[in-house]
């Protein structure tokens, strides 16, 4: 029973979605050409649920790279209504269209000359009538048993957020890297700004050995650094291989004389490399993909710039 009520409900509002399609028109293509020209704010407002929708759509809007905040109309009528300014545009949400609290902002928006778009289910409401745009998101009905609470007509609202959102993305060419500059803290910003450079092992805790030492010395250097590979340099300081203790492993097997034969003879000549400038994502992938642990860093001259460790990404949280 529980789980037939429940999916039920998810019917309900996926129909609400699939609905609200076909009433896209031109007024959803206008209210998207009036945003991406407004050079102020798109001010969201909203009360009850459809306050808490509008929070969700004015966050939206702002980490892509439409500049956004959320009025309480409540709040705005005393006084927070000074934070809007000539040139924001407002977005109003209200499923009735006839909130109180929003009706009395209006002669505010209209006194400032400001231009106001409604989210609304009731087309011929108050709000929609004095509405330079008004969106429909009318539903047929809510998922709540007694057609009473917000749910339906929520996600329906919510669903169009999102599309007005994306859609203005699109028309002013908001790109990868312009939405990793406004999620620096998070995973997603170190997904899309975290280079190689960034989180390499360098310096004193970049293991580096001639190739003409052991393979003995060779692990003392692994050993200092706490990682388990080594880089190795000829004469003129350039990479000529690489040196893991899986390597070691397998050569043991030969004999412990092994440890006495100078590290050129064991490395894998010629290893796989990476310069500090490719993404550490794509480090990541390689990793998991080839199966390694460490790579070299280096420079276009195959200079030994640094070494990155799984460990590291890890921690970033790109493993």
């Amino acid at each position: 029973m529980i789980l037939k009520q429940a999916k039920q409900v998810l019917e309900i509002e996926y129909k609400a979605i699939k609905d609200i399609i076909p009433k896209l028109d031109k007024n959803f293509e206008q209210a998207v050409e009036i945003i991406s020209a407004c050079r102020g704010r798109v001010i969201v407002t909203g009360i009850g649920k459809s306050g808490l929708v509008g929070r969700k759509i004015s966050a939206t809007l702002a980490s892509t790279g439409t500049p956004s905040f959320f009025l309480h109309p409540t709040e705005g009528a005393h006084g927070d209504v000074g934070m809007v300014m000539k040139g924001d545009i407002i977005l109003a949400i209200s499923y009735s269209g006839e909130n109180e609290e929003l009706l009395n902002l209006l002669p505010v928006i209209k006194g400032m000359g400001l231009k106001l778009v409604t989210i609304t289910g009731a087309s011929h409401s108050t709000m929609s009538r004095s509405s330079d745009i008004a969106l429909n998101v009318k539903v047929n009905k809510e998922a709540c048993p007694y057609n009473l609470a917000p749910t339906a007509s929520t996600t329906a609202t919510m669903a169009l957020g999102d599309a007005l959102a994306i859609s203005l993305l699109l028309k002013k060419g908001f790109q990868k890297r312009d939405f990793a500059a406004l999620h620096p803290g998070g995973i997603l910003g170190r997904k899309l700004l975290l280079k190689v450079g960034d989180i390499m092992r360098t310096g004193k805790n970049n293991p580096v050995i001639n190739e003409r030492k052991t393979v003995k010395e060779a692990l003392l250097v692994m050993t200092a650094s706490r990682l388990g590979a080594v880089n190795v340099i000829d004469l003129k300081g350039k990479l000529v291989g690489f040196f893991t203790d899986g390597d070691l492993r397998r050569h043991l097997q030969q004999g412990e004389d092994i440890l006495f034969e100078p590290i050129s003879k064991i490395m894998t000549r010629q290893p796989f490399t990476i310069t500090s400038d490719r993404m550490a994502t794509e480090a990541a992938r390689i990793m998991q993909e080839r199966n390694f642990d460490n790579i070299p860093v280096v420079d276009e001259k195959n200079y030994p710039l640094g070494l990155i460790d799984e460990r590291d990404l890890l921690a970033k949280g790109l493993g």
